[in-house]
């Protein structure tokens, strides 16, 4: 069962790199396309992180992590540099965790 899922997953993947590649210029070169394409990356980014900040297995779970991703959103925001971002995002939450 393990490796059937592994396999359609692979072959899954592959035929939508596939049909990135085959998709006629024409239809790339129209401008709501394009702009969906910009947007994909950042969306599906976003998704992954709110998942991780929000959930723990099939609960939602309000924690140290969220903690962390406000804070760092705060960072950002004040358009201070990544490493200074992780640090705070970091720090936060192992602070708001040591005091839950």
């Amino acid at each position: 069962m393990t490796w059937t899922v592994v396999l359609v997953a692979a072959v899954g993947c592959y035929l939508l790199k596939y049909a990135g590649l085959a998709a006629p210029a024409g239809l790339l070169d129209r401008p709501a396309v394009r702009r969906a394409v910009e947007l994909v990356p950042a969306a599906m980014l976003a998704a992954l992180v709110v998942v991780q900040a929000l959930t723990d297995g099939r609960a939602l779970v309000l924690d140290s992590r969220l903690v962390g991703l406000a804070a760092a959103t705060v960072a950002l925001l004040l358009r201070a540099p990544f490493l200074v971002v992780l640090l705070v995002a970091g720090g936060a939450a192992a602070l708001a965790h040591t005091l839950t």
